[in-house]
């Protein structure tokens, strides 16, 4: 079988959606090595993530062949029926216009409606243009993979969609995550990053939604010991942030990194004594699955979908409260058996997420859209 793939950010992004894109279509080229996987993309990054990713022996790079005006939403369709596909599944949100019309089956992921939910946080032009794309992909797709549960409700409150369309298949993270560092290779990672004895860890873009400024507040109220490491891409809401550390005084407190090699950031979960995320609100919360199979106790908070990747045995608290969040941090300190337990259960919870399950789930999937015969 020939599956193609939107793969603009697969062969582009190296966080985020590129490093789900990757490990999705890795995960199928290894499970069931018997398929061809074609990404499609308008271009290619120089990327060592990215080329070791494309040397698999059954994924291929398919590059435009006559310009990538309107490529991805149009022009691609010849290629597509050139290549044999049987199954095209649009990774982020969108799918070519008129693939209906072919014999072409169609899958599109979804993976938040946060410009709709929260829409404060995207720039009207932005938000329509979401909406539209992504929209007329559920309407046109033969299918529709939802990341959690809270996205599916939301594709059926806001675009009225049938519940029988939408197969929620979660996501699940890269391998590297899911072993353990060698104390060797931790002690270098911790030294070359300078990282505390004692830290809670932040990984995420630092914008409004990811409500980095909650944990700075609740820094304040954790015993000094205890410092706070935050990984991400720095926005305008950077600003804000400072303005609390400055605030509070906790400038020698928090440890600020960027670009950090991906190679390097399992170790830096391993390290870590807790992991919170409090997000206004996400599509499923990729870095709660990371932090669960690198055995670190997490704190997430309510109002999304945090609790369907966090599992029972993580703590959830208030976006808006600052102080349970600081009692929730306190109370794992204070406890170790609390700790031992939250590390093992995660742990024990956060498989079913792993790789060759979910690998299966989207295979049934694509399988189930095509004629028995097709294998």
């Amino acid at each position: 079988m020939n599956i193609g793939y939107d793969g603009k950010r697969a062969a582009n992004n190296l966080t985020g959606l590129g490093n789900y894109s990757r490990s999705l279509i890795e995960s199928l080229a290894f499970q069931y090595p018997e398929n061809q996987y074609i990404v499609y993309s308008p271009k290619v990054k120089a990327s060592k993530q990215i080329s070791t990713f494309l040397q698999n022996q059954n994924i291929k790079l398919a590059l435009p062949k006559n310009g990538s005006f309107l490529w991805r939403s149009l022009n691609i369709l010849k290629d597509l029926v050139r290549d044999d596909i049987q199954i095209y599944h649009g990774l982020s949100h969108e799918i070519p216009f008129a693939i209906q019309h072919t014999r072409i089956k169609s899958v599109v992921t979804i993976h938040d409606l946060i410009f709709l939910r929260f829409p404060k946080y995207y720039k009207f032009i932005d938000r329509k243009l979401y909406e539209w794309k992504s929209k007329s992909a559920c309407k046109r797709a033969d299918k529709i993979i939802a990341i959690s549960e809270k996205t599916k409700a939301d594709l059926i409150e806001f675009y009225q969609i049938e519940p029988n369309k939408i197969e929620v298949i979660y996501q699940s993270c890269d391998d590297h995550f899911k072993s353990p560092f060698d104390a060797s290779t931790l002690s270098r990672i911790k030294a070359t990053y300078k990282l505390p004895e004692k830290y809670i860890l932040s990984v995420g873009t630092i914008e409004e939604r990811k409500n980095l400024k909650l944990i700075v507040t609740a820094l304040k109220d954790v015993q000094e010991d205890y410092k706070l490491v935050v990984i991400g891409k720095q926005t305008a809401y950077f600003k804000t942030v400072e303005k609390e550390i400055d605030r509070l005084g906790l400038r020698k407190r928090i440890l600020f990194l960027q670009n950090i090699p991906f190679s390097d950031l399992p170790g830096i979960y391993q390290l870590a004594s807790i992991f919170a995320y409090p997000s206004f609100y996400e599509g499923f919360g990729i870095p709660i699955i990371e932090a669960l199979y690198s055995g670190v106790p997490t704190i997430a908070a309510t109002g999304s979908c945090l609790e369907e990747a966090g599992g029972p045995n993580s703590i959830y608290v208030s976006p808006t409260d600052s102080n349970q969040l600081a009692g929730a941090i306190n109370q794992i300190i204070s406890n170790s058996k609390l700790q031992k337990t939250m590390k093992e259960k995660g742990l024990e919870f956060v498989q079913k997420f792993n790789s060759p399950v979910v690998t299966q789930q989207l295979m049934n999937c694509y399988l189930n859209l095509l004629p028995t015969a097709i294998t």
